[in-house]
This record gives C-alpha cells, structure tokens and sequence, in this order.
C-alpha cells in the first residue's frame, strides 16, 4: 500500500490519483485538497497544520513520549 504524499493517510488499491512530474518524482493524493494543496497552490507538507507531517504535530508526539 502507498501512502499519500500530504497527510500520510494509507491509500487502498484502486483509490486516489498519481501524479508524475517530468522529473520522475512521484506523488500519491488521497483527495483533491491534498493534491491543491502540492501542485497549484505549491505548498509544503510541513507547513500544512491539518497534515501529519506538520512541524507543530511531530513536536506534539515527541512531548507525548
């Protein structure tokens, strides 16, 4: 199973959309506000407070240990 490039969240076989840049990179979305989110409004990741690859959330899991 992949993962979607954004949030992180497991895609199931047959969900989601692809994307392949010229470059070769790939990237996987669940939905389209993550695939917005990477490609027409160029944003990163990390700087989404809503996926879990936000800054603010790993520091969040850190304290929790």
């Amino acid at each position: 199973m992949v993962k979607c490039t954004v949030c992180k969240k497991e895609l199931r076989e047959g969900t989601g959309t692809m994307y392949v840049k010229k470059d070769g990179t790939t990237y996987y979305f669940c939905s389209k506000k993550c695939e917005l989110n990477i490609l027409k409004l160029k944003r990163k990741p990390t700087n989404l407070k809503w996926a879990n690859t936000s800054k603010k959330s790993k520091k969040e899991v850190k304290e929790k240990k």
